[in-house]
């Protein structure tokens, strides 16, 4: 044979690739499928991670509450720590001087509540009484209701709003309810924020190494960005709390509530005043007992003049402050106020209600400064240092 056949062997000859039942439904899928498909599991990897560390908190509230509320005094006590030494205080010095006073001030305005409420408790538990009967007795002429009926219906309305604010008042977050849970958790909040005062920026870098070297520099500037975010949150809530305080404080004396031979309205404002750190709802609920005092000692109409008193300021609060003012400081829309204490109240009681405001608005301004990519460009001095350790 002259001539031999040139067919490659069969061992080099290419192979068929097999294809997968997977592959083939894949192409047979829309794009639109595709893309669905890819966030789906994107948000429910994203979803497991929130719950995992959600449960987490669960289990160690008693240490995560008092460290979020050191870290909300430390935010209001930092910049007057920094003021002090720049005036050539001894930093020592300047932090005792400005958690002294927290301490002070604070108890202070507890203290005064909580005395005021004393010298008057008998004067309004008169009043009181007296004004159930005289409203018992328009019950019975007006509407024919007799006193056994109206009991029952305020029993029943009681256990609704027990049934309705049991989470409000037992949130998965709610501190320990024994003497010992409370001083602990105290104590955790005082040796907290005095750390934060004097090594704030040390404890910042610390928490920075623990995250790989190329990201270090996007947690840096985004938890930077984040702690200007929570000052001046702490800052304009100040603000919005006097406000609220003054206007329905102001109200409740025009009105004419000091009565009884001791100033109602001083305990109203402060407890106003302390109400309001809790957006949206705070004011209403503190100013419920002005519109009780109002009741009590003046009568309905009066009452009902108070009511539309807290009305009109939480209004002031809701359509002036919280989007002017908040919103501007803060850059997190009011509707987004008004769910993140929802849920932060559904989730985690009053605690929940507090913290929403300050946690979405700190965690909004870090995830927009990681997603800005500027962290590329502008470095901490000090971080360099950091990031090699």
């Amino acid at each position: 044979m002259l001539f031999r056949s040139r067919r490659a062997p069969e061992s080099l000859a290419p192979a068929a690739v097999p294809i997968s039942s997977g592959d083939v439904v894949a192409d047979t899928l829309p794009a639109g499928m595709k893309i669905a498909g890819a966030w789906s599991w994107r948000i429910l990897a994203i979803v497991g991670v929130l719950v995992v560390f959600g449960l987490l908190i669960i289990q160690l509230r008693d240490i995560v509450i008092p460290l979020m509320i050191a870290v909300l005094v430390a935010a209001l006590l930092v910049p007057i720590v920094q003021f002090l030494v720049r005036h050539h205080w001894p930093k020592a010095l300047a932090v005792a001087v400005a958690l002294l006073g927290a301490i002070v001030v604070i108890s202070g305005l507890i203290y005064l509540i909580v005395w005021q409420i004393r010298q008057g408790y008998g004067d309004i538990q008169d009043r009181s009484i007296i004004a159930y009967e005289e409203f018992q007795d328009w019950l019975n002429v007006t509407f024919g209701i007799n006193s056994s009926e109206f009991n029952g219906y305020l029993e029943d309305a009681w256990t609704a709003i027990q049934a309705d604010s049991s989470t409000l008042w037992s949130g998965a977050l709610t501190v320990g309810t024994t003497a010992g849970h409370f001083l602990v958790g105290v104590l955790l909040v005082l040796f907290a924020t005095l750390f934060i005062l004097i090594d704030g920026k040390g404890i910042w870098n610390w928490v920075v190494r623990l995250f790989p070297r190329k990201a270090r520099a996007a947690v840096d500037g985004s938890g930077h960005a984040g702690w200007i975010t929570l000052t001046t949150f702490v800052k304009v809530q100040i603000f919005v709390a006097f406000v609220d305080a003054v206007g329905i404080g102001l109200g409740a004396f025009i009105l004419g509530l000091p009565f009884g031979g001791f100033p109602l309205v001083i305990p109203i404002t402060i407890a106003v005043f302390l109400g309001s750190f809790i957006p949206v709802v705070g004011a209403v609920v503190t100013g419920s007992i002005a519109i009780f005092v109002a009741l009590v000692y003046l009568g309905p109409w009066q009452a009902l003049i108070m009511l539309g008193i807290v009305l009109l300021v939480q209004q002031v609060e809701g359509h002036i402050l919280q989007p002017l003012v908040m919103g501007a400081a803060v850059k997190v829309h009011p509707l987004a106020v008004v769910f993140a204490v929802a849920a932060g109240s559904g989730v985690a009681g009053i605690i929940g209600a507090l913290f929403a405001v300050p946690l979405v608005a700190t965690l909004n301004v870090m995830v927009t400064y990681i997603a800005s990519g500027r962290w590329r460009t502008t470095t901490r001095p000090g971080l360099k240092e950091a990031i090699k350790q």
